[in-house]
């Protein structure tokens, strides 16, 4: 009977620190945060220049505009030092994306009218000081060098 009692407190023990294993594991796993980059520049691409289109925490996201083209995404930290920007190309339909928890905005991808058959979109992505990679997502109209360099975005499962 003694045996039984360890057993089953044995198993109580293993259960509940798998459990918390699992749920640290799913509140400390990073995100993927999707950013309407022509939404967030707006009129804007009508004027040649650096265009701040975000801040995010330590980072302030630009958009380079050239003839009414996107020449290229930019990020900077707080230090005023260049922070990496990966480049992206999907096709894939995005929709908006409400956080469960608070119900904030976090993605705005594609609007309803912009979603014909063919249509490519280019990222530009960082990562963020917590790990979470931000991307900011315009139709491939709109930028200068096309798909040069962008590689296919795979979301993450």
């Amino acid at each position: 009977m003694k045996m039984n009692r360890m057993q089953g407190l044995l198993t109580s023990v293993v259960v509940l620190l798998g459990l918390i294993a699992v749920s640290v594991a799913t509140v400390a796993a990073p995100k993927t945060n999707h950013h309407n980059g022509q939404q967030m520049l707006g009129e804007r691409i009508k004027t040649n220049g650096n265009h701040v289109i975000h801040k995010n925490g330590k980072h302030t996201v630009s958009a380079e505009v050239k003839n009414g083209k996107i020449a290229g995404g930019t990020v900077k930290n707080d230090k005023n030092e260049n922070v990496p920007v990966k480049k992206y190309k999907t096709d894939k339909k995005m929709t908006e994306l409400m956080s469960a928890a608070n119900g904030s905005q976090r993605a705005l991808f594609l609007s309803v009218q912009d979603q014909y058959i063919g249509t490519v979109w280019i990222g530009y992505a960082f990562i963020d000081e917590y790990g979470n990679e931000e991307i900011y997502w315009f139709p491939y109209d709109m930028i200068l060098d096309g798909i040069t360099g962008a590689v296919d975005y795979v979301p993450a499962s």
